[in-house]
């Protein structure tokens, strides 16, 4: 039987600013990626993710972004790997202490936005985040655009990757995300999007927006738990799932 990991990117909220609906979404999905601060969250948020995220049993993950909380990590901050490399292990780190208070291993790390689209096509970027997550423990499991170059380097650091796929996201047709500063980037229709995820689970394929049949690996499938809709999207997602007999569990 086939199997899938459902992931969702939370832990979003910042201050007296709430985002999402996080503690009912991990009622859904198998594995949480927290944001770490920098993009999005604080470590009072994060405090509070973890520990949500512990007593459902979601696997953990950091969700390292750009320092960019006005732009919410969306933005190319032009900066060296050196940096790349320091603020993913200074993000990373931050997570690991609310996980090890909790008395849970945290699984696997995924970059966040732009510094995610960059890593997937920018090989330095790339190498450097993986670098960063080896050296802060090499039994994390490496999250990342399906086929792309940082999965790739992931790899060759003899880390344990995970191809990710999104649900409500449209593709090129080399494989990467259509940038959400074009029309078409995002599915907004909640059929639309689960007959994608579906399509990725069952066939190894996506189609394009020009068209183009592209080959996928699904590995583990990413909702966004901001979305107006990412309750019903989960709990959909999660139904129709079951009904074409593809499981859904963490990836270790």
């Amino acid at each position: 039987m086939t199997s899938v990991d459902i992931n969702c990117d939370l832990g979003e909220s910042f201050g007296a600013y709430k985002i999402g609906q996080d503690e009912l979404i991990l009622d859904h999905v198998t594995s949480a990626n927290v944001a770490c601060g920098y993009h999005a969250g604080d470590h009072n948020v994060m405090a509070t993710t973890v520990k949500m995220a512990a007593a459902k049993g979601v696997k953990i993950g950091a969700h390292p972004g750009f320092p960019d909380l006005l732009g919410f990590g969306r933005r190319i901050i032009e900066t060296n790997p050196e940096d790349v490399y320091n603020f993913v292990i200074y993000q990373i780190s931050a997570l690991k202490g609310f996980c090890d208070i909790e008395g849970v291993t945290m699984q696997h790390v995924k970059p966040h936005g732009a510094l995610y689209n960059l890593a997937a096509t920018n090989e330095n970027v790339a190498d450097a985040i993986a670098q960063a997550v080896y050296d802060v423990d090499p039994a994390l499991v490496l999250f990342g655009l399906s086929q792309s170059k940082l999965t790739k380097a992931g790899l060759e650091k003899k880390l344990r990757v995970a191809n990710e796929v999104f649900a409500d996201r449209t593709y090129q047709a080399d494989g990467t995300l259509t940038p959400r500063s074009q029309k078409h980037a995002l599915i907004h229709d909640v059929h639309t999007a689960i007959d994608q995820v579906v399509t990725m689970a069952k066939t190894g394929t996506v189609k394009a927006i020009n068209g183009t049949v592209v080959p996928i690996q699904a590995d583990t499938i990413c909702i966004h738990g901001d979305g107006e809709n990412a309750l019903t999207f989960a709990k959909e997602l999660k139904r129709v799932l079951h009904v074409e007999r593809i499981s859904i569990k963490p990836i270790l």
